[in-house]
């Protein structure tokens, strides 16, 4: 069908074009309204991290926290030592996690997509069956095999624990992305010299970066958030993650707060606002790059 006489079939159905349009405004406003409804407990939180300690009691509560202050964002993160120390330990075990999941993930989702093997849907079913196993069903497991291995209370056991679970969904996730890239195009590579590790660097890598990107961004929020391997593994103070120290700070306050512990509330609202930056912001990154390659696909396609 030609633009005329698409064109020429708009025009003659006008009904069908009203209804799509009402259709569309609903649609609209249902998810602004449910945009709406997720962002007012986040906007809670803000605002009553930036209140005084007596404007977090105060009745009726205030919408815009006037005179705003960031003194609970300073004694939270350069203040009190341990969420300034979860803070940075949950860093470290996110980012490493990161790294240690697309070390892993990329080639052996590349292999499973490109090599001509016997038994990888076999492989793939087992991935799909390891990411339906909840994590506290692998913490006791763990827990034994890691205080054998002397990975207690360490960086590294925190890591490999998450890897665990990051790894399976990272290859399914990778898999579809190096189907995509033509055969073609990899062995025109090879023929021209390349070694399959440079034709997967310098072709199949850059054609699958959304996919990358996902999976770096999946790994990283999974490890920040995760809270039962930190339970069970980082028994000391030293080695326990954000979500640990806000856990057990919540236990220690988490009765019925007086006037006087309005500080400690602010504080712990302002830890779990710092918690949940690094996550806003790779959503943030996340979300652009994938527009940008959808744009560059469409662009490409129009081409």
């Amino acid at each position: 069908m030609t633009a005329t006489q698409a064109l020429i079939v708009t025009a003659s159905n006008p009904t069908s074009s009203k209804r799509d349009q009402v259709a569309r405004r609903w649609l609209a406003t249902v998810g602004i309204l449910a945009t709406i409804v997720y962002l007012i407990p986040v906007y809670w939180m803000v605002v009553t991290s930036l209140k005084t300690s007596e404007a977090v009691f105060r009745v009726p509560p205030d919408l815009i926290p006037l005179p705003a202050t960031v003194e609970s964002y300073a004694t939270a993160v350069f203040s009190d030592p341990d969420i300034a120390r979860g803070l940075l330990n949950s860093a470290i075990i996110a980012i490493g996690t990161t790294l240690f999941t697309l070390v892993l993930a990329l080639p052996a989702a590349y292999g499973l997509a490109k090599l001509k093997v016997r038994g990888i849907g076999v492989v793939m079913m087992l991935m799909l069956i390891v990411q339906m196993v909840p994590s506290i069903n692998l913490a006791l497991p763990m827990f034994v095999l890691f205080s054998s291995a002397g990975l207690v209370n360490s960086y590294l056991g925190l890591i490999i624990a998450n890897c665990a679970l990051a790894v399976p969904l990272a290859i399914t996730i990778l898999r579809p992305y190096f189907l995509s890239v033509p055969t073609e195009v990899v062995e025109a590579a090879k023929m021209d010299g390349c070694s399959e590790i440079t034709s997967f660097i310098r072709i199949a890598l850059p054609i699958s970066m959304p996919g990358v990107i996902t999976v770096a961004v999946i790994s990283f929020l999974g490890a920040w958030g995760e809270f039962v391997f930190g339970l069970s593994l980082a028994t000391s103070e030293h080695i326990q993650p954000i979500t640990i120290v806000l856990a057990e700070i919540t236990n220690e306050f988490g009765g019925p707060v007086e006037r006087p512990h309005g500080g400690l509330r602010r504080r712990r609202v302002a830890g779990h606002r710092g918690f949940h930056l690094p996550a806003a912001v790779h959503r943030r990154r996340s979300h652009r790059r994938r527009h940008e390659s959808v744009i560059s696909r469409e662009r490409k396609d129009g081409s």
